[in-house]
C-alpha cells in the first residue's frame, strides 16, 4: 500500500508537468493541472505527516518529527497506565466478569463439543501432549511426591482417623469391617490347619504321640476355633464381637485424645513416608496418571467416547441445569480473576512498560508501522485525492470570476 500511495504521488507530479506543458492547448487542461498540482501538494503534506510519526523525513532533523521513537518511554508508560486503569484494577475485572458465564459455557461445550470445534480440541490435545512429553517426568513426579509428603507430614492424621472411626461406629458402618475380619480369620484357619497340627504334635509328649492323642487334640482345637469363628459370623451380638467393638471404640477415643497413641500413629506415618517402597509406588501411580493424560490428549475423541466422555457430558448437562452449581463456579472464577488482577496486575503492567522501554527505536517503529501502516497509507491516498478535488474547486471558482 505504501507503493500505491507513493506511485499516486509520482503520477500526480507527472500529470502536473505534462498539463503545464500543454496548458495552452485547451481550457480543460487547466482543470487537470489544478487537480494534479493540488493533489501533489496534499499528497506531499500527508506524506510528511505520516513519515514524521515514525522517522525524520529525508533523514533531516526537523523539529517535532520521529515522534514515536522519541517518545517510546512515554508511550510505554501511557500504555501501561491504560492497561492498569481499564483492565487490571480488581473492581474493573469484577465488573467485567459479572457478564461472563463461565460455568454454562463450559457446560455447553462438555455436553456437546460439536464437530466444528473438533479441530480446536485436537489442536489443544496435541499441545497438551507435547507439553507433557517435554516435561522432565522424573523430576516433576519427584516434586509432586515431595509436595504430597510435606502436606502429609504437616497433617496430624490420628484425630481424623479417630473421628472417622467413631462416626462409622455410630452409624453401624463398622459392621462390614468386623464381618470381613471374621471371614478372613476363617480363611486363615483353613489355610493353616497343618501348622496347628504340627505345633500340637511338637509340644505333645511321647505317650500322646504314640497313642495318637496329639492328632485328636489338634482336631478338637481346630474344630473349636472353626465353631467359634462360625458363631461370630452368624451372631451379630456374639460376646467376642462386642469385645471387638469395645476395642474399636477405645481405639477411636485414644486416637483423638491419647497423646501417646497419637504419637505412635505419627511415628508410623513418618516411617511409612520415609519408606522407599512408598516412593516407588507413588512414582508408578504418577506414571500411570501421566500415561492416561497422554492417551486423552492424543486421541480425545476415542477417550471421550467411553465412560469418561459420558461422565463429562453428564457434568456439562449438570452445569447447564443446576443454577446453584453454575453460580458457585462463576463466583469462584470471578474471585480467582479478581485475585489474579490484585496479585499480578502491577507485575503485568511493569512487564509491558519495561518491555516497550527495552525496545530500540527501530523495533518499536517497525512494529507500530506494521500494525497501522496500511491505514496511514490510505491517509496519504485520501490526502492526494482530496487535495486534487480542492484544487479543481478553486480553479473553477477563479474561472467563474
Amino acid at each position: 500500500m505504501r507503493l500505491v500511495a507513493t506511485g499516486l504521488l509520482v503520477l500526480m507530479a507527472a500529470i502536473f508537468l505534462a498539463a503545464r506543458h500543454f496548458d495552452s492547448v485547451h481550457p480543460a487542461i487547466g482543470y487537470i493541472r489544478a487537480f494534479s498540482e493540488a493533489a501533489m501538494v496534499g499528497g506531499l503534506a500527508d506524506w510528511f505527516a505520516v513519515t514524521a510519526l515514525f522517522r525524520h523525513p529525508l533523514h533531516l532533523p526537523i523539529p517535532h518529527t520521529a515522534i514515536i521513537p522519541r517518545n517510546k518511554d512515554r508511550i510505554a508508560g501511557t500504555l501501561a497506565a491504560f492497561l492498569r486503569d481499564n483492565f487490571l484494577i480488581p473492581r474493573v475485572v469484577a465488573r467485567r466478569m459479572q457478564r461472563v458465564d463461565v460455568a454454562r459455557a463450559a457446560g455447553r461445550w462438555l455436553a456437546d463439543p460439536g464437530a466444528g470445534r473438533g479441530r480446536l480440541r485436537a489442536g489443544i490435545g496435541r499441545l497438551a501432549a507435547d507439553i507433557l512429553e517435554a516435561l522432565d517426568q522424573e523430576r516433576l513426579g519427584g516434586m509432586a511426591r515431595r509436595a504430597l509428603a510435606e502436606r502429609l507430614r504437616g497433617l496430624e492424621i490420628a484425630p481424623l482417623l479417630g473421628r472417622a472411626l467413631a462416626t462409622a461406629m455410630q452409624e453401624d458402618r463398622h459392621r462390614p469391617l468386623l464381618d470381613g475380619i471374621v471371614h478372613w480369620a476363617a480363611k486363615v484357619l483353613d489355610a493353616n490347619e497343618h501348622m496347628i497340627r504340627q505345633m500340637v504334635h511338637e509340644r505333645s509328649g511321647s505317650v500322646m504321640r504314640w497313642t495318637g492323642l496329639d492328632e485328636t487334640l489338634a482336631n478338637k482345637i481346630i474344630a473349636g476355633l472353626a465353631r467359634l469363628i462360625g458363631d461370630m459370623a452368624e451372631d451379630p451380638g456374639h460376646p467376642l464381637r462386642a469385645k471387638a467393638e469395645e476395642g474399636l471404640a477405645k481405639l477411636a477415643h485414644d486416637l483423638e485424645h491419647d497423646a501417646d497413641r497419637r504419637a505412635q500413629v505419627e511415628a508410623f506415618k513418618n516411617e511409612l513416608l520415609d519408606n522407599p517402597a512408598l516412593g516407588d509406588w507413588w512414582m508408578g501411580v504418577w506414571e500411570s496418571g501421566r500415561a492416561a493424560l497422554l492417551r486423552l490428549a492424543r486421541n480425545p475423541d476415542r477417550v471421550l467416547a467411553g465412560d469418561l466422555g459420558g461422565a463429562l457430558r453428564q457434568l456439562g448437562e449438570t452445569l447447564q441445569g443446576d443454577a446453584r452449581l453454575a453460580d458457585t463456579i462463576n463466583r469462584f472464577v470471578r474471585r480467582a480473576a479478581v485475585g489474579a488482577a490484585s496479585d499480578y496486575g502491577d507485575g503485568i503492567v511493569r512487564l509491558v512498560s519495561d518491555t516497550i522501554r527495552g525496545w530500540d527505536a527501530q523495533t518499536i517503529t517497525g512494529r507500530l508501522e506494521n500494525a497501522v501502516g496500511r491505514d496511514l497509507q490510505y491517509i496519504r491516498i485520501n490526502g492526494t485525492l482530496v487535495g486534487g478535488l480542492v484544487g479543481v474547486a478553486i480553479h473553477a471558482a477563479d474561472a467563474a470570476l
